[in-house]
Order: C-alpha cells, then structure tokens, then sequence
C-alpha cells in the first residue's frame, strides 16, 4: 500500500469520527432542551394558572340583624343583599343576585355572631367572598369582561360593577386557600385538610417501612445464607419495585380492611398502603448502602472481639446511614405522589373536615388534586395548579432534605 495514501485515509477516517462526536453533542444538546422546553412549559402553565389562587376578591357586606329571623343565618345574607337593589323584584332575578355570592356566607355570619355582640345599631360588617364566577369577573381587566357573557347575565355583570364601583370590593389574600378544608364551593376550598391528611400517611408510612426495611436489609446482606432461598427473595423484592401502584392498593383493600378491619379513608390505612409500596425501595437502598460499607470495618471489630451482630450494629449500620436516609426520604417521596393505592381504600372521599388523627376520615394532596381536577367548576382549575405547586414544594423539600442528609453525614473510603 502506498504510505502516500494511508495518511490521507487515516485523516479522512479522523474527520469522520470526529464529525459523528460533533453530531452526537448536538443531538444531546437539542433533546437537553427539548426537555427543558417542555418542563418550562409545564411549570409556566401551572404558575399561571395557580398564582391567581393567592388573592381574592371581597365584598365589604353589611347585615342587618333582626329578631324576627331568628337562628336564619341565611335568611338574614339574603334580605340584607336584596335590600341593596329595590329593582329586583321578580323570582329569576333574585336567584341571580343571590348566585353572586358565596354560599359560605351565613357561616361568616354565624361564626362571627357567636364571637361578637350586635352592635346597638344591628348592623353587622363581614368581608364575604363573592362566588367563584363573580369573583373571576371582578379579577379580570375590564376591557375583558366581555368573554364572561355566556357565564355571568347582563343584570349580573351590572350588579357586580354596580358594587364595584361603590367601593364595597376589597382585594386580600387568599387566607381561606391555606386554613380551609375541602369544599364544594370553589371559592372557599382549601388544602388544609389534605396536606394534615398527607403529613399523618407519610408519618404512618415512614414508622412502618422504615424500620421493617432497614431489618430485612441487614439479614439479607449481613446474615442471611447466600442460597436459593435467598437469591428467590432478592429476585422478588427487585420485581416488586417495578409492580404498579395500584396493585398494592388491591394488597392494602384486601388484607388492612377486608381482613385487620383498618377504617377506611384514614392516614392508618393510606400509610401502611403506602408502606407497603415503599419497603422494596428502601431495602435496595439499605443493601446497597451496606454493600459501600469496607468490609475492613467490620474484620478490625470481629478481630477485636466483638460478634458479628455487634459489628453490624455498631460498625457496618451507622456507616451506611447516610445512604440508606437518603433511600428512604427518596421512596417516602415516591410514595406522597401515588393516588392510585389511596383511590382504592377510599381516600378518594369527599372530606370537609380537618383531620384531627390517625383514624379520622382524611384525603392527600394528590387525591385532592384529583378531585378538583375533575370537578366542572370553572374555580376548581385554578386550585388545582396551585395545589399541584404545593405538592411540588413538598416533594422539593424532601428531595433537598434527602441531598442535605447525604452530603452531610457522607464519608469518604
């Protein structure tokens, strides 16, 4: 072969490989922001929907109070709104007018009455939410108001600038999002009640699947024998990793409330579910965790006398701590973001009520997620993102609890 035309061969090959490195950096650059694009996309979507969660509109609304009503809340919110528009005299009209406001009204009322004396005068001042629709109007630029005509009524939409324009409409924030539980008016549900809901499941799950899978981590690794007994589990633990969530939410219906009796729809049984779930994660976690661990640790306390459980106890477990906190804030994470386990035991209820215990009826963040999501009020859409950007904040602080647990108790071999 000529050594004239090897060089030249070789230089056109070296272009080549090095025009295939160039064109496989691109490819990764372009799918890197594909991916970033489209989480962008994602997360723009549900800031834009969510932050209009933050504040509200308010009607500064003034109640008379009289005798002859009674105990009848209600009837007072409505006479008192009536009484602010003579026009309306017909029946159709005043279901409109008493649409503009929120249904929690004459709990307002009854709540503060029972804190507060009537003034001599009987005139009562409470800041009441307007209704979901009402409120969205009043949020919206002016100039845009027109794309509310198939929503709100003609005499509506007046009544509203009418009240406006009097200087009864305040703009505060949305308290109610954070204090509130659950409720069928879009305007005064919270996420109170499903984030209790979540802390005491993930309170529940984290006593049960942490000490359960730390224990069987360690016989598996330190003192179990290596035969086909054993390699049979190791295989079946690694495939129940991989088994779909829902399946352990059949597991957790069948044996914690067909067979133990756990009520239904409470933080017990949504945490042993999520338990359940949880436990192959952290046994990998904690095996591999031991497995970092040099073996020379636990020869120089074998030699030094002490036995092997000792060792384990007191040499090979507290050095592997840090990888197996991290394994298990990481599966505990896993575990706050399933629904489809908590769907089957009834977490999937309507609760109005702020969970006070283990065994109260409770729903999670991603239930209550699911549930607005699919109701048909146009308010819900809003909670719903915002929701979701608090479950994402939960899930973030344990993702940096997890970093900072490693980072810190991390030791170098």
């Amino acid at each position: 072969m000529n050594s004239a035309v090897l060089p030249q061969r070789i230089r056109t090959r070296l272009r080549r490989r090095h025009a295939a490195e160039k064109r496989f950096r691109c490819y990764g650059v372009v799918a890197l922001c594909f991916a970033l694009a489209f989480l962008f996309v994602l997360l723009a979507t549900i800031i834009i929907n969510g932050a209009g969660v933050l504040i509200h509109k308010r009607m500064l609304f003034e109640v008379v109070v009289s005798e002859h009503h009674g105990d009848r809340y209600g009837a007072m919110i409505k006479d008192s709104w009536k009484a602010q528009f003579p026009e309306v005299t017909e029946r159709r009209q005043r279901r409109a007018l008493y649409g503009l406001i929120s249904r929690d009204a004459e709990f307002l009322l009854r709540e503060r009455l029972a804190d507060v004396p009537v003034p001599d005068n009987g005139i009562v001042v409470l800041s009441v939410p307007f209704s979901s629709d009402a409120g969205e109007f009043l949020e919206t630029d002016p100039d845009k108001r027109d794309s509310f005509s198939k929503r709100l009524s003609t005499e509506q939409r007046g009544w509203l600038e009418r009240i406006e324009a009097g200087g009864k409409v305040e703009t505060v924030f949305n308290s109610d999002f954070f204090l509130n539980a659950d409720s069928r008016e879009p305007e005064v549900a919270g996420i109170l009640g499903a984030l209790i809901g979540s802390m005491l499941t993930m309170c529940v799950t984290f006593l049960f699947s942490f000490p359960v899978g730390v224990m069987a981590a360690v016989y598996l690794e330190e003192f179990a024998a290596k035969g086909r007994l054993f390699r049979f589990i190791e295989v079946n633990i690694n495939n129940l990793a991989a088994v779909p969530s829902i399946v352990f939410g059949l597991l957790g219906l069948a044996v914690f409330i067909g067979l133990f009796g756990v009520p239904r729809s409470t933080p017990l049984v949504g945490g042993l579910v999520l338990g359940l779930m949880t436990l192959p994660t952290i046994i990998i976690a904690t095996r591999a965790a031991l497995q970092a661990v040099p073996s020379s640790l636990r020869y120089a306390a074998l030699a030094l006398g002490a036995t092997p459980m000792q060792a384990v106890l007191h040499q090979g477990l507290p050095s592997a701590m840090p990888g197996i906190f991290t394994g298990a804030i990481i599966g505990m994470a896993q575990a706050l973001g399933e629904t489809a386990p908590l769907l089957m035991i009834g977490m999937v209820a309507f609760v109005a009520d702020i969970p006070d215990g283990f065994t109260s009826a409770s729903t999670a963040l991603p239930v209550q997620v699911f549930l607005w999501a699919d109701s048909p009020e146009r308010g819900f859409v809003e909670k719903t993102s915002a929701a979701i950007l608090v479950l994402l904040a939960f899930l973030a602080v344990m993702n940096s609890a997890a970093i900072y647990l490693r980072k810190k108790f991390e030791l170098k071999w």
